[in-house]
């Protein structure tokens, strides 16, 4: 295949173009704050675990402060009422002792779930404290994860503004290389390779590699319109001034 040398030279243009969307491409799919922002939900999720936890201990608490408040007041009442009774006197010497054995009995028990509750109570300062922690902790998650998706959003519009001048300028050049140049082109860029590349310093700039003398002379011999292609990658090999040859 010939084509005028001048032409060939714009595909390394070309080539800068492609790179480039490539890049822009790389940077929208890996944008740091995709990664932020899963890792604060990560945490998010975990805080609400945590409050969750806390709620229902918080519910089982007051529960069992309730179940035992009632106890105690049922105690409580029954004391009333046997002091009363204890106070009216005219009680037979049994009748007497047993009562007076179930007062005490009743003050035991009494004191005892009322320990039980400073202790419940105590508790339920502690989960209520959890709950606030869980909460502000998701409160404060929350804001930085609104702030990340706003700065991704930023730098998606940036990445899609270079994206179309990058497209644009791609387009420009595409439309000023031949047809059939370009069709190679964009057939070795298919197979997931560089389309084409510097020839400089005996090395190709699409694969790095050193051509070897044989295939040096050859190319030093071809007309300057000759598409010469790299026999490692398959890639264009434009010369240039930089070439050396």
């Amino acid at each position: 295949m010939k084509v005028d040398a001048g032409v060939q030279r714009l595909l390394l243009d070309l080539a800068d173009s492609d790179a480039e969307i490539n890049r822009l491409e790389h940077r929208r799919k890996n944008l740091p704050e995709n990664a932020e922002i899963a890792e604060q939900e990560k945490a998010i999720d975990a805080a609400r675990d945590d409050l969750v936890r806390a709620e229902i201990s918080a519910e089982d608490l007051s529960r069992e402060y309730r179940r035992i408040e009632s106890e105690v007041t049922g105690m409580a009442n029954r004391e009333a009422k046997d002091s009363k009774q204890l106070a009216a006197g005219g009680l037979a010497p049994k009748a007497l002792s047993e009562l007076q054995h179930e007062l005490a009995g009743l003050g035991r028990r009494r004191a005892v779930f009322e320990d039980e509750l400073l202790t419940l109570m105590e508790q339920q300062e502690a989960v209520e404290a959890e709950r606030d922690r869980a909460a502000a902790t998701i409160s404060h998650l929350e804001e930085k994860v609104a702030d990340a998706r706003v700065r991704r959003d930023e730098s998606l519009a940036t990445i899609e503004e270079d994206m179309t001048r990058a497209r644009e300028k791609r387009d420009t050049l595409a439309g000023e290389i031949d047809a059939d140049l370009l069709a190679v082109y964009d057939k070795q860029r298919a197979n997931g390779r560089i389309g084409a590349g510097l020839l400089r310093a005996r090395r190709c700039g699409a694969c790095r590699m050193e051509l070897d003398r044989g295939t040096i002379a050859s190319i030093s011999a071809a007309l300057s319109d000759e598409v010469i292609r790299c026999e490692e990658c398959g890639a264009i090999l434009v010369r240039t001034a930089e070439s050396g040859i």
